[in-house]
């Protein structure tokens, strides 16, 4: 079972950080997917280094060790509570190890940035050297953006292909096993760019499902 950890490094109430000036606020976020012999403590030593030269102020660590990317919030206590904190603008910056410790697609990222940019909170990228609180880095997001939207494109158009061709060989369904009227609606929910985990949500399957399905409906189709 996967653990999750948040922890102050300072002490200090965090009443106080509000408002002051000083030193940039910083949480860092730490996952790796498994425990089998996986620890979190190389991301977490880099990222300190960082902070340090970087003039930083640690304000919190918040770890998911043991959780897998493809899980959303709700599935990653410690992620869910950076939010909370970012949306209480308690920290001005989250520091990263990789951009695939915060998701499994550029959909993920960028939602995740438009969310703490929205609280007038930016983004460290350390394997990507990504830094939203410089031109450079805002730029890259924003190309980020564009592929991602490119992304959803093709997905929607392998799924439409992958439907049309099921329907020209007089099937829906299959190896899923499940009522059509559950692939059709994977189906649409995928083709309108929606995640894994809320398009199994929205159908009231498991996520296991909507992949199968996925995968049987895009295998053979290319962009």
């Amino acid at each position: 079972m996967g653990e999750s950890r948040s922890r102050s490094n300072t002490g200090k109430p965090r009443a106080e950080r509000k408002g002051r000036s000083g030193p940039r606020r910083v949480a860092i976020y730490l996952r790796v997917s498994t425990l089998n012999g996986q620890t979190t403590e190389n991301q977490r030593r880099e990222l300190e280094q960082v902070a340090q030269r970087s003039g930083w102020e640690i304000v919190e660590v918040f770890e998911d060790a043991g959780i897998s990317g493809p899980k959303g919030r709700e599935g990653r206590p410690a992620f869910d509570d950076l939010l909370k904190a970012a949306a209480r603008r308690e920290i001005d910056l989250v520091a990263a190890w990789s951009v695939d410790r915060l998701g499994r697609s550029l959909q993920d990222s960028v939602g995740f940035l438009a969310e703490i940019r929205g609280f007038g909170c930016d983004l460290y990228l350390h394997q990507q050297a990504v830094d939203t609180t410089t031109l450079g880095g805002k730029a890259l997001f924003q190309m980020m953006g564009v592929f991602a939207e490119f992304e959803r494109g093709i997905i929607r158009e392998r799924v439409m292909a992958g439907l049309a061709r099921a329907r020209e060989q007089g099937r829906i369904g299959g190896r899923p096993r499940v009522g059509d009227n559950v692939v059709k609606a994977v189906l649409k929910n995928l083709a309108e760019g929606t995640g894994i985990l809320t398009t199994a949500r929205n159908c009231k399957v498991g996520t296991s499902v909507v992949q199968r399905i996925k995968t049987e409906y895009t295998r053979d189709i290319r962009p």
